[in-house]
């Protein structure tokens, strides 16, 4: 599979190719006579030559319309899984400040960590997208030990949420690139309110 630029590269490479050839055969009647006289190899070469430009451009062509929809699918699996983030993150913290449900807060990381894990395979493979799912993944260990810390001692001196909420920033931060391509209704409606 050839990436972008090669494409595009060997489709510029084999219509110049096939322009020298045109030229010559407009300018040269010593070649025009020689192909002339060879009409199956004249037939193959040009049927070859306008097969391979055929190709690489529809390839070209295809390969961006399916980098556009893969593109999309990734913003979407991000705006969502920010989404749960942002209300895990919040039911965390408002146990920490003793006015939420600790139960409540804990099926919430639940959730969340089951949509890092169904998210994962569609965020690792490319390089932004696998950032993003580093800082989700750190996010859920830092809410993962504030609710562990929190049960070992449910009434001792107050746990900060300064870990926790700079977790959220970053994850924040990786998550605004991929939630370029939504808009804003995409986003209200995958849970995540745009950054301020």
């Amino acid at each position: 599979m050839l990436t972008r630029w090669q494409g595009w590269i060997a489709a510029a490479a084999v219509s110049l190719v096939t322009l020298g050839l045109v030229v010559l055969d407009l300018a040269d009647r010593p070649f025009r006579s020689w192909w002339a006289q060879r009409a199956l190899t004249t037939d193959t070469v040009a049927g070859m030559l306008v097969l391979l430009i055929t190709v690489l451009v529809v390839d070209q062509v295809v390969g961006r319309r399916q980098i556009k929809d893969r593109s999309r699918a990734v913003s979407a699996q991000a705006a969502i899984v920010m989404g749960q983030a942002v209300r895990s993150s919040k039911a965390v913290s408002s146990v920490l400040d003793g006015s939420g449900d600790r139960a409540a807060a804990a099926d919430e990381v639940r959730t969340y960590m089951i949509m890092l894990l169904v998210g994962a395979p569609v965020l690792i493979e490319a390089r932004v997208s696998r950032t993003f799912l580093e800082q989700a993944q750190y996010l859920a260990a830092e809410m993962a030990r504030t609710m562990a810390s929190l049960a070992k001692s449910p009434d001792a001196s107050p746990i900060s949420s300064a870990r926790l909420d700079d977790a959220v920033g970053k994850l924040r931060a990786a998550s605004t690139p991929l939630l370029q391509p939504l808009g804003l209704d995409e986003l209200l409606s995958a849970g995540d309110q745009p950054s301020e």
